[in-house]
């Protein structure tokens, strides 16, 4: 039962509760590390997040099964950290001066292959996570909530500039416009955005109704 993460055990034979302390991470190399992302990535592609292992995973990047959980709690937590850490875009640190040079930036980091890529991936994962509600709770911890402060930080400094007003309604609403947008994209358009929609998508509707 290695494929979640949920048959390791302990020592003694019984597998470890919530509350047991895990050992502290093993220094990996931020090059080790996207090297494992990789192969992560590779083979939720090639066999889909059910049929995905940690056995798999140890063999194909010739690592030990221990040095992954020392590293990551199971599989739900080392599949959504290769996520974030291949995501085409981040929001983190963006500080132009200005809320329409802070989206510019953003959309400057986009790749339309990699958009493509990756909205396929996600589309897969995000099926997964319906029937396993580890996954989706490491989603939301380690890839959704990290953006989503980003996001707030970064509509914050506008509203500290005085481009926003703080009573802005619509500011609560960016993050369901700018998901919702690739989501119809896909649905409407039979294919992934790509970097020229997103920017035009926010100077046409999320820059105006925030007044900007």
């Amino acid at each position: 039962m290695d494929g979640n993460g949920g048959g390791r055990t302990t020592s003694a034979g019984a597998a470890p509760s919530d509350s047991t302390p895990r050992p502290r991470r093993s220094r990996l190399t931020p090059e080790r590390e996207a090297e494992l992302y990789t192969t992560v990535l590779a083979l939720l592609r090639e066999v889909g997040y059910d049929n995905l292992t940690m056995d798999a995973v140890a063999t194909r990047t010739r690592c030990s099964k221990a040095t992954l959980y020392r590293q990551w709690a199971g599989k739900p937590q080392l599949v959504a950290e290769a996520l974030r850490h291949e995501r085409p875009t981040t929001l983190a640190g963006i500080d132009t001066g200005s809320l329409r040079g802070d989206f510019g930036a953003v959309v400057a980091q986009l790749d339309a292959l990699r958009m493509e890529q990756g909205t396929a991936l996600m589309r897969g994962v995000l099926q997964a996570a319906r029937v396993h509600p580890d996954l989706l709770s490491a989603l939301r911890e380690l890839l959704v909530v990290p953006e989503l402060s980003s996001l707030k930080a970064l509509l914050g400094q506008a509203v500290e500039r005085g481009e926003v007003p703080a009573e802005t309604a619509a500011l609560s609403y960016v993050p369901y416009a700018l998901l919702g947008s690739l989501i119809a994209h896909q649905l409407l358009e039979d294919e992934s955005a790509d970097p020229a929609f997103v920017g035009a998508y926010i100077d046409a509707v999320v820059l105006p109704c925030l007044g900007v």
